[in-house]
């Protein structure tokens, strides 16, 4: 992925035994970098990417939302993070900001024959939020809506304080054939853009596709 503005434009990624997914992003998402090949590209990536999400902060402001940005790839590696972009725009002239995320993650082994099922009542246990079964062009899905609070650097806060804010989010699971589940998600701390940025993401979510190793369509079962 690259750190310029993105155009509307197709995104993917190959999960394993050759299941491509694909996707399309609208424009004017800023793109955090994952082919960096070591930690020094990195940081000059993460250097540019500053420099177009704050054009107008010091190089020092810039200098430390890249730190901000670089401490969270553990994470990401962690939470199979495999696409992250945001995009800031202004509603009702309300500076609003929204992330989106795909990553994929292991199916759990007891899912069975039903999958989306499965997800789906695992996450109505754990109280995640409003969940629904939903079906996507590429196949059964499952959606959760919800709210969860989320820590703003000192760096970028008027404070100079670590901060808690909520973050509205939207996630959809897609359990895929291969035993792995490919998950996009979409949050905003402004409440202000969630009705422009949930249509945006549905947008997002109905776009993926999926291929099979010679490129051939797929739809998952169920």
């Amino acid at each position: 992925m690259t750190t310029e503005v993105a155009d509307e434009a197709q995104r993917g990624l190959t999960a394993r035994h050759g299941i491509e997914v694909r996707w399309i992003m609208p424009e004017g998402f800023l793109e955090l970098p994952f082919e960096a090949e070591d930690l020094d590209e990195l940081a000059g990536q993460l250097v540019e990417l500053a420099k177009h999400a704050l054009p107008g902060a010091t190089e020092d402001v810039q200098a430390q939302y890249a730190a901000m940005c670089a401490a969270h790839y553990d994470e990401f590696i962690e939470a199979g993070v495999q696409y992250a972009g945001f995009v800031t725009t202004k509603v009702d002239d309300v500076r609003c900001t929204a992330t989106v995320y795909v990553s994929l993650l292991d199916l759990d082994g007891r899912a069975g024959d039903n999958p989306a099922g499965f997800i789906a009542t695992t996450m109505q246990n754990l109280e995640l939020g409003q969940i629904e079964e939903v079906k996507l062009p590429c196949g059964p899905a499952v959606t959760c809506v919800g709210n969860r609070p989320t820590n703003i650097d000192g760096s970028l806060t008027q404070s100079r304080q670590n901060e808690s804010i909520w973050t509205s989010f939207i996630q959809v699971q897609i359990p895929l054939t291969n035993g792995t589940v490919l998950v996009l998600e979409m949050g905003t701390p402004t409440v202000e853009g969630w009705d422009v940025f949930s249509s945006m993401f549905a947008g997002i979510v109905k776009s993926v596709r999926l291929f099979d190793a010679e490129g051939a369509p797929l739809v998952m079962p169920g």
